[in-house]
């Protein structure tokens, strides 16, 4: 079981998600604060495993409170809880586990506190893991938060970029050649003007044919003449060799 800490300075909304949270048996002791500076108080002298952060909160925002929490030895797994949609990139780039929207659904916190308790068990005794990158996606008017880890491969779409899982495919506000940057040292490499790869989800290659390829995914890729020797070396830095 694991301890909580909530933070929310409008109570009906504190009340509810204490509400939800005592009633999963996955968690233990819930600590309530109503203010970020209550917050920095209960987390400076309680153990806690998980936060659960309204952004918009007077004095200290959720996001404030989320910068101070970074000084810590060992922080928390943060998850953010509001109605604001715009905010999802900035927890993102937080680290948070997670992105609630309000007013929050039973079955949305059950898979929260899942991710939230997948983090605390990959984490090493002595020291924090460092977390997974997080991605803000949205379908339907909801924003979801994907691991960067679970993406095969990207495909460019104009001034956007289409994340590709093993479970869909979603749209982001990402030009291709941010992401290339970005995700470079992550194990992604371009393979032609339209994609990117993660090598760890490649499953074959057919470098040596009229039409060079790769399959990731379960998706067979172009490689282009021009990125072909860059990604022929670095396969060989890698050792990897996947079955042709």
């Amino acid at each position: 079981m694991i301890s909580v800490l909530i933070a929310d300075d409008e109570k009906p909304a504190l009340d509810e998600l204490a509400f939800l949270l005592g009633h999963d048996e996955r968690v233990g002791t819930v600590h309530r604060a109503s203010s970020g500076t209550e917050a920095i108080r209960i987390l400076t002298h309680e153990h806690v495993d998980a936060a659960f952060l309204d952004i918009h909160m007077p004095g200290l925002s959720g996001f404030d409170l989320a910068r101070a929490l970074a000084r810590f030895e060992k922080r928390p797994a943060l998850v953010f809880v509001t109605a604001d949609e715009e905010g999802a990139l900035e927890a993102f780039e937080l680290a948070a586990v997670d992105y609630l929207l309000k007013p929050v659904r039973t079955e949305r916190l059950e898979r929260s506190l899942t991710r939230v308790i997948e983090s605390l068990q990959t984490a090493p005794a002595a020291s924090p893991a460092p977390r997974p990158e997080m991605i803000a996606v949205s379908i339907g008017g909801t924003t979801r938060m994907i691991r960067q880890s679970d993406v095969r491969y990207v495909q460019a779409q104009g001034d956007y970029a289409r994340l590709h899982t093993d479970e869909a495919s979603f749209l982001v506000r990402v030009p291709m050649s941010d992401l290339e940057r970005r995700w470079a040292d992550d194990g992604f490499v371009r393979i032609h003007r339209s994609y990117l790869v993660s090598l760890a989800h490649l499953s074959r290659l057919r470098l040596g044919a009229a039409m060079p390829s790769v399959t990731v995914g379960g998706a067979e890729l172009p490689v282009s003449r021009r990125l072909l020797p860059a990604l022929r070396e670095l396969l060989d830095a890698n050792r990897i060799r996947p079955g042709s």
